[in-house]
């Protein structure tokens, strides 16, 4: 099991476009992949439960991966978190 902890700095939070983007990073990979904030996880592979988190700028998330590819997917999230 890989883990990070990213901060959004977005001012919209994660609404729909970015977490679209990060769901479809999520899906290619065979790991489970769980977002957490404040005690609350959120299977990056649904963007309903996703956008479920209501995650707003300056939250804190923890990203993990479990599973096979876990290593790929937790550097390709990594970046995608980045880039949103």
């Amino acid at each position: 099991m890989k883990s990070i902890t990213v901060t959004i700095h977005d001012k919209e939070g994660l609404h729909a476009r970015p977490a679209g983007v990060i769901n479809k990073t999520a899906k290619g990979f065979a790991c489970k992949t769980t977002m957490t904030k404040e005690g609350q996880d959120a299977d990056l592979k649904r963007i309903f439960a996703i956008m479920g988190l209501k995650v707003k700028c300056g939250d804190v998330l923890t990203i993990t991966c479990d599973g096979e590819d876990e290593d790929a997917a937790i550097a390709a999230l990594e970046e995608t978190f980045k880039a949103v």
